[in-house]
């Protein structure tokens, strides 16, 4: 913990320094405040109106547009320091020409493509991921029961294992699948890790990669830590996937810990899920992996030699089609994908998300669903992880439970899993909580499914968690003066939470 806080303090202190110096330049030339002070209350406005114009999510942006208009030069100066670092970053450009270039692999079956409609015709034509339908599914209620699964099939790889995760923690999980990935690269498969220094900065040392390369792991840190990284510090690689040789992928909720197969209780008993697939699918994910690898290193000059043959298709099994998400795409593809989840639900939907920040619009359709007789109900942890994290997402419970929205809290502890599924016909299961960092800021994963036979499974494990969790009355929701009034000042600053 004590590493993580010396590098925390250095990088805070090094963004600081930016800011200071920037504002003393500035300040510097006393005799020209008075100038200065017009120019950048000028430029505060301009900046503030064109965010207005501009904004596809104003509730969003509402925090900027406050900081921008109190405080116009410091606050000017924040904004576009941001935004200068956003578009000027070298990585972001490395990672932004990959995605592009990775499309090209990305292609859709036209025999398929003729059967879309609604969301399906949606991700394939506006996002990019082809849909397929030859491919075996499974999906586990727990970390505890997809990770025995995980390492069998770690075993049987013969040409390479690629992983990308948010956090990546020593103990029994990482060293199960540590063993296994050390011999594997002594037989001499491809096996490399990638996983998001800020996600485990608490968790693995600065020279965590380094260790792995001794072993013959290749290993790269997402976004290293650093005192003058910038803003893109702000953007994580939030994705988990393992995939095994071209043909199978693990992905969901859980990341490499002890606690999401819940041999170390945190926050009482970890309610976290995985998904494996087997078949087409899984070259949706490996292309998502090769692109955000090859902004690191330009190991990879053909993605196609990744991608297996399948020369026996596994039955027809609804339609699937994995996506990925990115702060650098035009489409906000997760929050397209889970609010035309709730816009298309009929009967009922059922949602597992750990955190509850969210905006008017997504608010709006979960209220209008139950006006629809759409049966709307969310399980989120009985036992928070972040208490002030907790205290916004039940800011939320008071609006939502008067539209109807029936909310449970996992009683037994913490729910992890970000899962959608409705009417028995669509589900999406991946790693997109329902807040600002996840929808705008991350680098995301999910796999949006119709008809697959696992729906059922995902239905019934929902059913479970609500039979184990406390439905929030009414009355419970009603909150006093002085807590109201934090909770609104915490939904001001949600999008920097």
């Amino acid at each position: 913990m004590w590493v993580a806080i010396k590098r925390g303090i250095i990088v805070v202190l090094g963004f600081l320094l930016q800011v200071f110096f920037s504002l003393f330049i500035y300040l510097k030339l006393g005799e020209f405040l008075p100038a200065i002070e017009a120019f950048y209350g000028f430029l505060s406005i301009v900046i503030v109106l064109a965010i207005i114009k501009e904004s596809q999510r104003l509730s969003s942006d509402l925090v900027w547009i406050l900081i921008i208009m109190l405080f116009p030069i410091i606050g000017t100066l924040l904004f576009i320091i941001f935004q200068k670092n956003k578009y000027e970053s070298r990585l972001l450009k490395n990672i932004n020409k990959n995605i592009k270039e990775g499309k090209k692999y990305l292609v859709q079956d036209e025999k398929i493509k003729a059967e879309l409609d609604g969301q399906l015709k949606y991700i394939s034509d506006f996002t990019g991921f082809p849909v397929s339908k030859n491919n075996e599914v499974k999906y586990y209620p727990l970390g505890d029961d997809v990770y025995p699964v995980m390492l069998e099939e770690l075993k049987k790889a013969e040409k390479f294992i690629f992983m990308e995760y948010f956090i990546i923690n020593k103990g029994k999980m990482w060293q199960g699948i540590l063993d296994i990935l050390v011999e594997k690269a002594k037989q001499g498969i491809d096996v490399r890790v990638l996983y998001d220094d800020m996600g485990s900065i608490s968790m693995l040392p600065s020279n965590f990669s380094e260790s792995l390369e001794k072993q013959g792991i290749k290993c790269i840190q997402f976004n290293k830590l650093s005192p003058f990284a910038g803003t893109i510090m702000n953007n994580r690689d939030h994705r988990k996937m393992m995939i095994i040789d071209g043909h199978t992928v693990f992905s969901g909720g859980i990341n490499i810990s002890d606690e999401y197969i819940n041999e170390k209780s945190r926050f009482g008993h970890w309610k976290d899920n995985g998904i494996m697939i087997k078949g087409e699918a899984v070259w949706n994910f490996t292309v998502m992996f090769l692109e955000m690898w090859n902004a690191f290193r330009e190991d990879d000059k053909d993605y196609s030699k990744y991608k297996y043959d399948f020369k026996e298709p596994y039955k027809e099994n609804g339609y699937m089609v994995p996506y990925g998400d990115s702060p650098l795409d035009d489409v906000v593809t997760s929050e397209d994908v889970y609010l035309n989840i709730i816009n298309q639900s009929k009967k009922y939907l059922y949602i597992y998300t750990p955190y509850l920040i969210i905006d008017t619009d997504m608010i709006n359709s979960l209220i209008l669903a139950t006006r629809r007789g759409v049966d709307v109900r969310l399980v989120v942890p009985g036992i928070p992880d972040k208490k002030i994290v907790y205290t916004l997402t039940s800011s939320y419970f008071n609006t939502l439970v008067k539209g109807g929205v029936k909310i449970y809290t996992y009683t037994p502890g913490f729910v992890h899993s970000k899962v959608f599924v409705a009417d028995d016909e669509i589900a999406t299961v991946g790693t997109v909580n329902l807040d600002y960092r996840s929808l705008y800021l991350h680098f995301e994963c999910g796999v949006y499914m119709k008809d697959t036979d696992v729906i059922d499974d995902v239905r019934k494990d929902i059913e479970e968690a609500i039979s184990k969790s406390h439905k929030v009355e009414l009355k419970e929701t009603e909150t006093g003066l002085i807590k109201g009034l934090w909770q609104a000042v915490l939904r001001l600053f949600a999008p920097m939470m």
